[in-house]
């Protein structure tokens, strides 16, 4: 198989002879999860989006289409990655970090204002949401930093608030335009990654306390976010104002039942449930596949997530720091992402603006989650190479 894959060995090639039994280059599992998700997100799109294309824009497979396109740009920038060695992207992780920076100071300055946030970037017809890429390059640089300081990291405060004094100047940043969720969950991957390798408990609880106060503060600073909060502990209070969206979305989830109405059988999407194609994709989800399907749609998120986990343990294993910690961060956002979106549509967490990663439609989320899978995998193919080089097989030769 791999000599249909140039590029992949990382320095490895066969020795002649030696292409029968050779192992397929990804975990089978992740990729089989990647593909049901990637091509169920292309379904349920066209599903919740199509009555809203025709009527706003007069062609009903507007986004169907437009969302064909972003798959296609994620798997050819996805391709560039999971051939190019982990070893470019671990250099390129301080210039990375930097760039993103840039971008986030670029779209507070030029950005676009969507449904009252600046979080946009326009280039041309396409609006690129800065915060989606960001993440990718605080990940790679995180894992970069506990690769070269996890001793310090592990035995002292300075390299536990070093990446943190990082994440508060993004956390400012993002606040600005506004993008609260986003600031949310990379905080979140961010101290889960710093526990994993290895922080100080007491540092760990510090920054997880001093975050969630920071949190209650922002809160109740802004009468919006407070209003957020109280809406979603009782949305029937105002269900045509505050509570409309939650409602709706409960309303379909009640209307699902067990096996759900059908696949385009959903009324909800019919311009009662505001943003059905994209942050309430998983209402949509809950009403026309039903309980079933929408515990089978979180089941493949937790094969995913496991199968990264599963590839982080065993790059950590081979003392493949930066890979083994890269695929921990990428495991965990993947899981808070879910755990985020998911819950805002069932009304067990504040309204948030998140896509369902592979789901929802969006360029930025479709080709930011690719290039984030891309290096999930390719992190496993390194993993399977250098484990088969090792057992002296003699199939692989530098």
């Amino acid at each position: 198989m791999s000599e249909f894959l140039p590029g992949l060995q990382q320095g490895y090639r066969p020795r002649r002879g030696a292409d029968e039994g050779q192992p397929w280059p990804f975990d089978p599992l992740l990729v089989l999860a990647v593909v049901i998700l990637g091509g169920l997100g292309l379904i349920i799109v066209a599903s919740a989006s199509m009555d809203i294309a025709d009527r706003n824009l007069g062609s009903p497979f507007h986004y169907v289409v437009r969302q064909m396109t972003f798959y296609a740009a994620g798997v050819a920038v996805g391709w560039l990655v999971v051939t190019t060695p982990l070893e470019r992207a671990q250099r390129l992780s301080g210039p990375g970090l930097v760039v993103g920076f840039g971008l986030l100071l670029l779209v507070i300055v030029f950005g676009t204002e969507v449904n009252g946030s600046t979080r946009w970037l326009s280039l041309g017809p396409m609006n690129i949401q800065v915060s989606e890429f960001f993440k990718i390059a605080l990940l790679v640089y995180l894992a970069d930093y506990i690769a070269r300081r996890g001793e310090e990291v592990r035995s002292s405060a300075s390299g536990f608030f070093k990446p943190m004094l990082l994440l508060a100047v993004a956390g400012v940043l993002l606040l600005a335009q506004p993008d609260f969720g986003a600031a949310v969950v990379m905080a979140a991957t961010v101290l889960g990654v710093l526990f994993l390798a290895g922080a100080r408990l007491w540092l760990f609880a510090a920054a997880s306390g001093t975050a969630v106060g920071i949190v209650a503060l922002l809160v109740l600073s802004a009468p919006y976010r407070l209003e957020r909060v109280t809406a979603f502990l009782n949305p029937w209070a105002d269900p045509y104002n505050s509570g409309f969206q939650l409602t709706q979305a409960l309303i379909a989830f009640g209307r699902g039942e067990w096996l759900g109405v059908g696949l385009g059988g959903s009324v909800q999407k019919l311009f009662y449930l505001p943003e059905a194609h994209t942050d309430f994709v998983f209402a949509v989800i809950g009403e026309e596949l039903g309980l079933v399907g929408a515990l089978t749609i979180l089941g493949l998120y937790t094969l995913l997530i496991l199968r990264g986990l599963v590839v982080a343990r065993v790059a950590e294993a081979a003392g493949r720091t930066f890979a083994a910690y890269l695929a921990y961060g990428i495991a965990l956002w993947m899981g808070l992402q879910v755990f985020i979106s998911a819950g805002v549509n069932m009304g067990v967490l504040p309204t948030k603006g998140l896509t369902l990663p592979l789901i929802s439609y969006g360029g930025s989320s479709v080709v930011s989650t690719a290039l984030l899978l891309a290096l999930l995998l390719r992190v496993d193919h390194e993993n399977r190479f250098a484990q088969r080089h090792r057992r002296g097989r003699g199939a692989w030769r530098t």
